[in-house]
């Protein structure tokens, strides 16, 4: 199981709260390669976008941000 299998099943596993899921979230964008997370900000809004619309935005915008301030 590759690392973002396993972050797959973690926020299908805490997806009932919405603190959670964004707190995990949170951490796999940390964790995971930059190609793996646009994979996994594919699959969270296929899976979740409906219910986690603004969590699943805020948290990819504000790993972009943060990504070309290190950049730059």
């Amino acid at each position: 199981m590759t690392t973002l299998d396993y972050v797959k099943v973690i926020l299908e596993k805490v997806s009932f709260d919405a603190k959670l899921f964004e707190k995990e979230l949170r951490k796999a964008i940390k964790t995971l390669l930059i190609e793996e997370i646009k994979e996994l900000r594919a699959w969270c809004s296929e899976q979740f976008g409906r219910m986690y619309n603004q969590v699943i935005e805020k948290c990819f915008n504000k790993m972009r941000r943060k990504k070309v301030v290190m950049v730059a």
